[in-house]
């Protein structure tokens, strides 16, 4: 009985843990640095908001936290060539893979609230520019790879902060195939999505 004791609490700490950070990771998708309150994240997570400072510190803390586990998550589980895709559905929207792809919403959503958070994304754009740029042979990869992302978040601010309609309502799959598709020129190693071959596939039949 003696052993079991100790072990309950940090079970429970652990677990508390864990369900702040996936609520401030939702929030923080959903609307941004700013507007995710510490009273809402604890109420999603279903804890007494003093819990969260004792465990992160502070809420600057806990988005650098979420910024770091969500982005290296989806950079250490998905592979190089797959990557470009696989942030773009996410941003396109999620369906029914809402926990891994998040990482670049939640970036963009917070941008211009406070020079932590504009480190946490030139550091998270950094990794997500070098597995890119591995994707190419070219001399110039790293600057291939800096377009590729500054489409990727250039796409993801119209879909995700400006809500452009016709964006905003465009099929994952299309949008994905016509990307890709250009993208190709740049990164040589980018597969092409399955959808449908740009390269053999009219423009006009992907819009239909």
């Amino acid at each position: 009985m003696g052993g079991t004791t100790p072990e309950a609490p940090r079970r429970d700490a652990q677990g508390t843990r864990r369900m702040l950070l996936e609520a401030a990771s939702a929030l923080f998708a959903e609307r941004g640095y700013e507007r995710a309150t510490v009273r809402d994240i604890a109420e999603r997570a279903g804890v007494n908001q003093a819990l969260l400072f004792r465990y992160f510190g502070s809420k600057k803390a806990l988005f650098g936290e979420v910024v770091a586990h969500d982005g290296q998550e989806q950079l250490h589980t998905t592979p190089p060539g797959e990557l470009f895709e696989t942030a773009l559905r996410g941003m396109l929207g999620h369906g029914d893979r809402v926990r891994e792809d998040r990482a670049l919403a939640t970036l963009l959503r917070s941008v211009g609230s406070g020079d932590e958070i504009g480190t946490a994304a030139r550091e998270i754009g950094d990794d997500y520019a070098r597995v890119l740029a591995s994707l190419s042979g070219a001399e110039d990869r790293g600057l291939r790879a800096d377009l590729a992302l500054s489409w990727l978040l250039g796409i993801g601010l119209m879909r995700v902060v400006v809500g452009k309609e016709s964006l905003a309502e465009a099929d994952p799959d299309e949008v994905c195939a016509l990307v890709t598709g250009a993208l190709a020129t740049l990164l040589e190693d980018l597969p092409v999505t399955c959808f449908g071959d740009p390269h053999t596939t009219h423009a006009a039949d992907l819009a239909r």
